[in-house]
């Protein structure tokens, strides 16, 4: 990533009420709280995409499919197997009964049945993996692949995001961590709306940079506006004391920040 040089806007408020206080602007983006990127992870043939890409979907849906043909045969083979050495243990259990049969081969009998069943069930966590479930109700952000297309076992197939759970993300002074808290209060004017929205910071970075003496903030906006999308962005408005602003001989101060 490059490195960006922002601008803090200080103006004098003039607001009823305000004597004493300075409101600066800053530009912010809306990010989706929940976001991921879902991979393959065993080789196989996409047999069928549900959702595709812009499509919306709920928690627990399918996806994307994959052809698990050989999984399917091979889980019918454990199971086999499985059914198999429930047979010999049983027989091996009555013939312990009538005391016809030696402790080891019980013991032997018992190990193969325990097998067997972990066979069973390393191939139906095979096949679960066959379907792509929801983990959030959201949206398909980028489709990387098309149906009849072979994918390898970490390949990407398909990035989602909550489009009912936006977040701003901005980046402020370091020296505002003296005062700015978590629920405090600000407007930001969003550029595709062209409106104004109350929103109120719901997180503040664990640490400052040290070189660009700046912190990343995320907030939250209040209330739900249905016209608000993921990667919109605006001009972050906060009110801040005047005593947190260091005085410039003009009212644009530059601000280095690394994205």
């Amino acid at each position: 990533m490059g490195l960006v040089v922002a601008v803090e806007s200080t103006a004098q408020s003039s607001l009823p009420g305000t004597t004493g206080i300075e409101r600066q602007q800053i530009r912010a983006q809306l990010s989706p709280v929940n976001h991921t990127l879902l991979s393959s992870e065993i080789g196989a043939i996409v047999s069928k995409i549900a959702v595709r890409e812009a499509g919306s979907f709920k928690r627990g849906d399918v996806l994307l499919s994959l052809d698990c043909s050989l999984q399917e045969a091979q889980l019918e083979i454990a199971q086999a197997e499985l059914a198999s050495a429930e047979v010999v243990l049983a027989a091996n259990v009555r013939l312990d009964q009538l005391n016809s049969i030696g402790k080891l081969e019980l013991d032997l009998a018992n190990v193969a049945k325990a097998k067997a069943m972990a066979e069973v069930r390393m191939s139906e966590t095979l096949l679960a993996k066959c379907e792509l479930i929801a983990p959030f109700s959201g949206r398909i952000a980028v489709q990387h692949v098309r149906e009849r297309q072979y994918v390898q076992p970490g390949e990407p197939l398909l990035e989602i995001f909550d489009d009912n759970q936006l977040e701003l993300e901005f980046i402020v002074p370091s020296r505002w961590l003296g005062w700015l808290q978590d629920g405090h209060s600000f407007e930001v004017s969003i550029d595709e709306t062209g409106l104004v929205y109350p929103a109120k910071i719901s997180r503040i970075g664990a640490r400052a940079d040290a070189v660009s003496q700046t912190v990343k903030v995320a907030a939250i906006i209040d209330g739900e506006y249905k016209e608000l999308k993921a990667g919109m962005s605006g001009t972050v408005q906060v009110i801040t004391p005047t005593g947190a602003v260091n005085k410039k001989s003009d009212t644009e101060r530059p601000i280095e920040v690394s994205l």
